[in-house]
């Protein structure tokens, strides 16, 4: 088995709140990443997929196509936005760096043609970053 990946980076804002608790309750557990307009990060995402290659190209699958998917997908739907206001796909999801991940597993599993996604990393910090493999999640435990 080969394991390809491709990085894409895009900017966002958001605010880490539940609106299950008071504002105090917020303060004490997010700190400043509770600032009611919210803060930046600026984002790196690697998408690793997995497969064999095709005997005609060579390739498990076009990295300009793999691109090109990430980009419509995600990039384009969360660069320079609000991720608790603009995107629909996290409208009631607080937005750590572990529950977007799995969003964006969600969004592209089905998505890429001759391959298998296999993991995907999202950075929120060039020191902080969550790996997610599409184990399932108890969407309703955990609030995603």
């Amino acid at each position: 088995m080969i394991y390809l990946t491709k990085k894409s980076s895009f900017s966002a804002a958001h605010r880490l709140f539940n609106p299950e608790l008071d504002s105090q309750e917020n303060d004490s557990i997010y700190n400043k990443c509770a600032n009611y307009y919210g803060h930046g990060h600026n984002y790196d995402i690697e998408v690793t997929v997995k497969g064999l290659p095709e005997v005609k190209t060579g390739w498990i699958i076009d990295l300009k196509l793999l691109q090109s998917i990430i980009n419509e997908e995600i990039v384009d739907k969360v660069d320079h936005k609000h991720l608790n206001f603009d995107v629909d796909f996290l409208k009631g999801i607080i937005p750590t760096v572990e529950n977007i991940v799995v969003c964006f597993w969600r969004i592209l599993e089905n998505k890429i043609p001759g391959a298998s996604l296999h993991k995907i990393r999202l950075y929120e910090t060039n020191t902080s970053y969550a790996d997610y493999y599409g184990d399932e999640v108890d969407i309703h435990k955990y609030g995603i």
